[in-house]
């Protein structure tokens, strides 16, 4: 690492904890002097724009506006990201070299999210809960909305340093058996499994509480139902090592998390912790007592310490000095000049060459040109009178290809096909269960003919009921 490495990665003296949600803010300044950190701001306000949707401008100007009131000057910044924009994918990993993972990943990525892997933001955790079997977690967020995220902090005179996920850094994943954490966010609950060092399961249970006034009603039964789909949901061998439940947070929503979980956990083998004030044990510095179990703190801390977050989402930035500094460093001033060189050469030659080409082809048409015209003509006259209808049946090939792709145990059953004049088919139907639904959605992406297949929604559990769109490039397409 270069000495301008070193100084741009230096944690530096305090920092700015954000955990930005989509109607309010947590932020925590946090400044470090004599061996230890001092909490010198630390407020929850609500927000009036949503940071993820709307202008960015007029909501950075209504964040920096927040900041001020409560006193806030620093502007070295690390975010904590919702969790319910981070899209997560569990798959198991064959035996290959360490090399071709990150290929494989790739692919993975491709087929299991709904959206390009060049429009998403995909970091992995791999985890080998029993010896021999090896799983790996993808956690992608769109590339748009980190992108959004920069210009609100921008116009709100901020400078990110990483944006990461609270609840991994309130819970890192570690070696020591696995944790099943929850931080309750508004009306709904994050939820993260940990184990053998790695995240195995990230995802959010919508309307966990309910009510329209203060305090919210906790939905226990509802949480229940949604933390034994996850666990059922988990590789072989990461459900029987989870003995642990912990509920960050001082609120009282929290305390009532921990209170009605805890009975309702027992006879399971789980046993619910609360967690009220952030753990010290680990520390590079002490922290004040007592000090809040938040996302935004857990980030700060984190990001002061000069650790390296589980999870990083914000895109790498290359400096002009950077890349001037590498571009043309004395010790490879010589092999840049002579690589340069080369390549001029080559294309040089290769512009000669497609010269020759050009002419040599240029002499054949000027030969053939005249009966080119004649051809043409009679092609537009044929045109002119040929007959209007379509003779490659492309509906009846579309239905046919679409019924090839569905399985022959009348799993999967289609209700409505909408075939378009520009080769979109629109597919609405219903599935037995999650198994036949990826079956069918894999065998239909790979079926001849058909090609761009998007989900445009999946709805229910047993049945699931699904709307997909594809392109058709087989007879009669566009």
């Amino acid at each position: 690492m270069s000495a301008i490495d070193r100084w741009k990665n230096r944690p530096g003296t305090s920092v700015l904890g954000l955990m930005l949600g989509h109607d309010r803010l947590e932020a925590v300044e946090l400044r470090r002097s004599n061996g230890g950190a001092d909490i010198r701001v630390n407020v929850t306000l609500p927000l009036e724009s949503d940071p993820f949707s709307g202008d960015p401008e007029a909501a950075g100007r209504q964040l920096r506006k927040q900041l001020d009131a409560a006193g806030i000057r620093e502007h070295r910044c690390v975010v904590s990201l919702p969790p319910d924009i981070v899209l997560c994918l569990t798959l198991p990993l064959p035996e290959i070299p360490e090399a071709d993972r990150a290929s494989l990943l790739q692919i993975e990525a491709e087929r299991g999210f709904p959206q390009n892997p060049e429009d998403l933001i995909v970091e992995s955790s791999v985890s080998e809960p029993v010896a021999g079997s090896r799983y790996a977690t993808l956690l992608a967020v769109p590339r748009s909305i980190i992108q959004r995220l920069e210009l609100v902090l921008r116009a709100a005179r901020l400078r990110p340093i990483s944006l990461t996920l609270g609840l991994a850094a309130l819970q890192p994943p570690a070696d020591t058996g696995g944790v099943l954490a929850l931080v309750p966010t508004g009306r709904s609950l994050a939820l993260q499994v940990t184990h053998a060092r790695a995240v195995a399961a990230l995802r959010v249970i919508d309307e966990a509480f309910t009510g329209d006034a203060e305090p919210l009603g906790f939905d226990a039964g509802q949480v229940l139902r949604e933390i034994r789909i996850t666990l059922g949901q988990l590789p072989a061998g990461v459900v029987e090592n989870i003995r642990t439940v912990r509920v960050f947070g001082p609120s009282e929503a929290a305390r009532t998390i921990a209170e009605q979980l805890g009975p309702r956990l027992a006879p399971t083998g789980l046993a619910v912790e609360h967690v009220r004030a952030l753990p010290l044990a680990g520390l590079a510095f002490k922290l004040p007592p007592a000090s809040p179990a938040s996302s935004a703190l857990a980030v700060a801390v984190a990001a002061l310490a000069g650790k390296r977050p589980a999870f990083e989402f914000l895109p790498p930035r290359i400096s002009a000095w950077q890349q001037f500094a590498s571009r043309y460093s004395s010790r490879r001033l010589a092999g840049t000049g002579a690589v340069v060189g080369s390549i001029a050469g080559v294309v040089c030659l290769a512009f000669l060459g497609q010269q020759i080409l050009i002419w040599q082809w240029q002499a054949r048409w000027d030969l053939i040109k005249s009966r080119v015209a004649k051809l043409e003509s009679m092609q537009k006259e044929i045109r002119t009178y040929r007959p209007w209808f379509d003779e490659s049946c492309r509906s009846l090939a579309v239905l046919r290809r679409l019924t090839e792709s569905f399985p022959e145990d009348g799993s999967v059953a289609a209700k409505v096909v909408e075939i378009r004049a520009n080769g979109r088919i629109t597919c609405s139907g219903t599935a037995r269960d999650a198994a036949a639904w990826l079956r069918m959605r894999d065998q239909l992406s790979n079926a001849k003919g058909i090609a761009d297949v998007q989900v445009e929604q999946v709805r229910g559990k047993s049945p699931i009921e699904f709307t997909v769109n594809f392109r058709w490039e087989g007879p009669g397409g566009s």
